[in-house]
């Protein structure tokens, strides 16, 4: 089973809860994500961290575990949005330093949370209300190079393997 870890998740605090996320459903079959979460009450957690993988849960939804610890159902949210973004493999660390600096640097001036994994692949928390024109248009030039690929992790529904 490969694992996808978040070693600077935003909402980091000394009684985060860690779960998991079957990636299964989402065609990523024996991955899974280990997410951090703030418990609310006996059953149900706040997600804590920015997902990188797991469709349909951004920071601050809320969620039930099942019994293995894994997410079961999103039942609120935080109408917050997850936007990826992820460099091409083969893309030269002489071009990717550059680009990446560029996309840091708006994520950092419309004052957004994100996580990076890697050096490659950042995931962007984007509040209700707010859209990132300068972020977007960064983006957007470094995917029409062909550099890069986006998506929106609400682009499919959360589902996990029952």
């Amino acid at each position: 089973m490969q694992f996808i870890v978040h070693e600077h998740p935003v909402g980091r605090a000394a009684t985060n809860y860690i779960a998991r996320a079957d990636l299964a459903p989402f065609g990523l079959e024996g991955q899974v994500e280990q997410l951090w979460l703030k418990a609310i009450n006996d059953e149900t957690y706040e997600v804590a961290c920015v997902p990188f993988s797991v469709y349909g849960l951004a920071l601050g939804d809320t969620v039930l575990l099942n019994d293995d610890d894994y997410v079961s159902a999103v039942v609120g949210t935080s109408r917050h949005r997850t936007l990826r973004f992820l460099f091409i493999p083969d893309l030269p660390a002489s071009d990717l330093q550059p680009v990446a600096e560029r996309v840091k640097t708006e994520i950092t001036a419309a004052g957004l949370l994100s996580e990076w994994n890697g050096d490659r692949f950042v995931a962007v928390d984007v509040p209700p209300g707010v859209e990132p024109s300068g972020l977007f248009s960064v983006m957007e030039a470094v995917v029409n190079a062909g550099h890069a690929f986006w998506e929106w992790a609400d682009a499919k529904p959360f589902a996990s393997r029952s």
